[in-house]
């Protein structure tokens, strides 16, 4: 390791980030789809990366497991520049994921998955799978064992002996999870775990990144569209549009993030909402017909549907207070109307 290796690795140990991005910038012919990204990462944490479709959040994924390698600026883990790296030395280094779309062996059974993922800790060689050493069929028991601890963990070892094509979708992201915990990471990275699941699915899911967190001490850096799930786990949030950091910050920040809700809901998407929310009121006083409020609430739900689920609740609370400063200046007008 180089003198500025060392001072890199010293520096990020006493600021207690696990993963620093710096300027971390990747062009694709005259499209920039990480553009000068800084991001910090403590150990023990649960940050959430978020935006639109096409924002670049799979793209710097990409770059942290060394799939893609900047064009400029360095991602560093543990002080060491993951730039230029094998996927399997990152993987060595602690650094796991899973995929957007379930990227498993269809025709292996859960607990056969789960031993591949395992397989980087292993320290035999080819001449002891060859000839299948003693140390060898230690090791391998080994693994099967720790395996299906895995398994028991994510609630799936009584599915080891099935096939992961036969898992119901929300077992099969699990299992994903499984596999990603195998090569004991100290960093899991999560692409959209909730995509597909149902409110009680994204529930489980919850609670389980919270264990891993929790009882093992690793540090979860998640990609999600389902901001019920962003808003309940992440301590910390950075925002990408179009590949640039736009925002970060904590929950109650990034839902009021004026950036934030124009790259979800469109320049036009916060003042669509407040309307929405003064006809509705308005409907219910009986001031306006009422279908006509019903009318506008389908074109803002389409709005809101079409941004990838920035949902109703977190946009809401956000104009809350404008929408109800409207509804009590039209209660202090029927109020001077009574009295007149």
């Amino acid at each position: 390791m180089t003198a500025t290796a060392v001072e890199k690795q010293s520096a990020a140990e006493g600021q207690g980030y696990l993963m620093q991005a710096i300027n971390a910038t990747i062009q694709f012919g005259g499209l920039r789809a990480v553009d000068s990204v800084n991001m910090n990462i403590k150990a023990g944490s649960i940050v959430a990366l978020i935006g639109p479709n096409g924002a670049g959040k799979t793209t710097f994924f990409n770059l942290l497991t060394g799939i893609y390698t900047p064009t400029e600026g360095e991602i560093l883990f543990e002080g060491r520049s993951v730039s230029g790296r094998k996927t399997h030395i990152i993987a060595d280094w602690g650094i796991s994921r899973t995929f957007q779309n379930i990227r498993l062996f269809k025709e292996m059974t859960a607990l056969e998955n789960v031993m591949v993922g395992r397989h980087v800790r292993t320290k035999s060689g080819p001449f002891a799978a060859t000839f299948r050493t003693a140390s060898f069929k230690r090791e391998e028991k080994q693994i099967q064992e720790d395996s299906e601890r895995w398994l028991e963990f994510v609630g799936l070892l009584d599915h080891a002996n099935d096939l992961a094509s036969s898992l119901p979708y929300g077992a099969q992201r699990r299992l994903e999870i499984a596999r990603a915990l195998a090569t004991d990471p100290k960093l899991i990275c999560l692409d959209e775990p909730a995509a597909g699941m149902n409110e009680s699915e994204s529930a489980a899911l919850d609670r389980l990144i919270l264990r891993i967190r929790d009882e093992l001490g690793i540090t979860v850096f998640l990609i999600e569209h389902d901001m019920k799930v962003v808003m309940s786990l992440a301590e910390y949030i950075y925002v990408l549009d179009f590949g640039k950091l736009i925002a970060e910050g904590v929950a109650a920040e990034i839902q009021a993030h004026p950036a934030v809700i124009a790259a979800y809901l469109g320049e036009g998407g916060a003042e669509a909402l407040i309307e929405k929310r003064r006809k509705k009121k308005a409907a219910q006083r009986g001031e306006i017909d009422a279908s006509d409020a019903a009318a506008e609430e389908v074109v803002v739900e389409e709005l809101v549907m079409d941004s990838d689920g920035l949902v109703m609740v977190a946009a809401e609370e956000t104009l809350s207070e404008a929408a109800d400063a409207d509804e009590k200046t039209s209660e202090n007008n029927e109020e001077k109307n009574d009295v007149a």
